[in-house]
């Protein structure tokens, strides 16, 4: 396993990729020594297949399945940590090589904000107060910008670029730098926050991080994910959501209004073309206007 890690390591992914892969890798082994299977080369492809059924059975602790996406992640790590165990002559081939990934549907997204929502959740939090003031300033740049949680997490104070009116992406996901576009009014509430209170919340270890905790540190995704949907909560909104809703929100809405999707996805740091196409499918307004214009019953005079 630490050789494993150590290539993926050479290979220059993430920490955060590492430590997931590797999490996928280690659950399958520890299944295996449950069941008194510690070689390698006594994994066969009919316990993969058991496994796969563990991982379809499974139940998290608040009683739901894994996704089929996670399913299919874990999946496709064994597969790819058994493929380097043959290549690397540990093992004589690898048992995982035909093994059938479960197809991963194409959901959209389980909520979209309106726009009227959005701004119901940007007044939320009491921007006389230090931490108020930081929360809208947060708020707003997931809102203008569509960045992850991570990523604005790890923004640093020289990465908002005013004149461009542009952030810079040092390494997002897949460890790809970008410049996306922040608008007037987010920069104008990142421009309080900094000038305002960011120094009652910075130490001398504070360095140049953007958006630092009240003990002035970096924030962890989870905690900003926690933010994210007390203020969504608290504006008396029913949906489902945390930090993504304001991405996939802004996207859509984007898309609405004109915004062509090969741009949004240059935004959205999108690899691939066909994960930024869910917001053709979430785009409703353009087909509303057009079932209203065509379909008998809404044409019939009344």
């Amino acid at each position: 396993m630490v050789e494993h890690t150590d290539r993926l390591r050479i290979r220059n992914y993430s920490e955060a990729t590492i430590k997931k892969r590797i999490t996928y890798v280690r659950g399958f082994a520890i299944w295996c020594q449950d069941r008194n299977l510690t070689c390698a080369i006594h994994i066969t492809k009919p316990i993969l297949e058991s496994y796969q059924r563990h991982l379809y059975r499974y139940r998290k602790s608040n009683g739901q399945p894994l996704s089929w996406g996670s399913q299919h992640l874990a999946l496709k790590e064994i597969r790819t940590y058994f493929a380097w165990l043959a290549k690397m002559n540990h093992i004589a081939f690898s048992p995982a090589a035909d093994l059938e990934l479960p197809r991963q549907p194409k959901t959209l997204p389980k909520a979209i904000l309106t726009a009227d929502e959005v701004e119901q959740v940007l007044a939320g939090p009491d921007t006389r107060t230090p931490i108020g003031l930081r929360d809208r300033a947060i708020l707003e740049t997931f809102y203008s910008t569509g960045i992850r949680r991570s990523e604005l997490c790890a923004l640093r104070l020289d990465e908002i670029h005013v004149e461009r009116r542009a952030l810079f992406i040092d390494r997002g996901k897949g460890q790809k730098d970008r410049y996306i576009p922040i608008g007037t009014r987010a920069l104008l509430w990142i421009a309080r926050y900094v000038e305002g209170v960011r120094d009652q919340f910075s130490t001398p270890e504070s360095d140049n991080t953007l958006f630092l905790t009240i003990h002035g540190t970096e924030f962890e995704p989870d905690t900003i994910t926690e933010y994210g949907r007390r203020y969504i909560q608290a504006a008396g909104i029913d949906k489902p959501g945390a930090c993504h809703i304001y991405r996939h929100t802004m996207a859509t809405l984007m898309h609405e209004n004109g915004a062509d999707l090969t741009l949004i996805q240059q935004i959205l740091g999108h690899a691939k073309s066909d994960t930024t196409q869910i917001y053709a499918r979430t785009s409703i307004r353009r087909l509303q206007e057009i079932h209203d214009k065509t379909h008998p019953a809404e044409l019939k005079e009344d």
